[in-house]
């Protein structure tokens, strides 16, 4: 009896021992060049002294339109990294509800200036006019990142990270919208696109024409293109309608038409009045309509049935990346990089998942 005792005491420490080195097998204590992981992770003893030598950093974060919604998961994003980081984010932007470059870049301008900021994200809509804001902000020692809208144009554009969804990601909006109007069993009519180019944003002229080819391919595909109309406007980069007015152009357009079985928006300007549009026009749940962003009135839309779908940008990503990429530039000299949110297709059946951590 002893002698079993002891070797199942023998196989139990043995098994115990096998236990413990499975568990331990793989980790790695040091880096190969000697040095210890946890010293490496640690943060450099001068990053909080960056530029403003106040012991803190501070971002600041200014969009072209903060007063329509979408851009709020946007500052959430950004008060999470800065969270993280143990950063001041000083969330800024034009008060108004449709683009507004003009008043963006006025901040800018008292931005740049400013001697207790450390580094700078901005929206940049408006190709072209951020060239003065980039040269201000490198002559004072201060790093940019751009999100959301894109401008390829910019001054030292390959070393500014710049975080948003590529116009490209409109076609899944278009191809859904072309599959929709073929579900309907819709045998003919009017598929339109309208939009503002007066705005000069030229990321939202991306979409409507990323948009109108994957329609056209769509329709073509399924052999019915002749059937419909996809009138994007004479460029394809959208119908031209009053920004100013949206719900009324809108309902203009489509009874000026006459045979409109679809359409889709490329922004905040237009889809929530696409919405309004609809359900005045009594085509709830009866017209294939998609647009853009996520925000109340495009869920409420969606669960409603006056908007069939939309593509939302994952804004919260559009500004927790640019905050940790700035840090990262700061405290690891981590060359800019770019981060593509995609595209987020919601519709009646996912929206209730939405919005429930802020995220759109």
């Amino acid at each position: 009896m002893r002698r079993v005792l002891l070797c199942a005491a023998s196989v139990a420490a043995l098994s115990l021992c096998a236990q413990n080195t499975f568990a331990q097998s793989g980790s790695v204590e040091k880096a190969v060049g000697g040095y210890s992981f946890d010293e490496a992770a640690k943060e450099a003893p001068e990053t909080k002294n960056f530029h403003s030598a106040d012991g803190h950093l501070t971002f600041a974060i200014v969009t072209h339109t903060a007063g329509n919604g979408f851009f709020d998961p946007v500052y959430v994003g950004a008060k999470v990294a800065g969270n993280m980081i143990g950063a001041t984010i000083l969330l800024l932007g034009s008060e108004s509800p449709v683009d507004d470059p003009a008043r963006e870049i006025e901040i800018l301008n008292q931005i740049v200036q400013d001697p207790t900021i450390d580094g700078i994200i901005m929206t940049t809509p408006q190709a072209g006019a951020y060239n003065d804001i980039v040269k201000a902000a490198e002559a004072a020692g201060i790093p940019v990142a751009t999100t959301n809208s894109f401008d390829g144009t910019i001054l030292n554009r390959s070393s500014i990270s710049h975080t948003g969804q590529d116009a490209s990601a409109a076609a899944i909006g278009g191809e859904a919208l072309a599959k929709c109007v073929l579900d309907s069993g819709a045998t003919s009519g009017s598929i339109l696109l309208p939009s503002s180019t007066a705005m000069g944003n030229i990321e939202v002229n991306n979409r409507v024409t990323a948009a109108f080819n994957a329609i056209v391919k769509t329709l073509k595909d399924a052999g019915k293109l002749d059937a419909f109309k996809v009138d994007a406007g004479p460029e394809n980069v959208g119908i031209d309608t009053n920004p100013n007015d949206p719900v009324n152009a809108l309902v203009s357009l489509f009874e000026s038409r006459g045979d409109v079985v679809g359409a889709f928006t490329a922004n905040n300007v237009f889809t929530p009045p696409l919405v309004k549009a609809v359900e005045q026009m009594g085509w709830t749940n009866k017209f294939c309509a998609y647009g853009f962003d996520l925000g109340p009135a495009q869920q409420e839309g969606i669960a409603a049935g006056n908007l069939t779908g939309s593509l939302g940008q994952q804004p919260f990503l559009q500004g927790f990346w640019p905050v940790m990429q700035l840090y990262l530039q700061i405290d690891r000299g981590i060359s800019a990089a770019n981060l593509d949110t995609r595209a987020q297709l919601v519709t009646k059946e996912t929206v209730a998942k939405v919005g429930k951590r802020f995220e759109n």
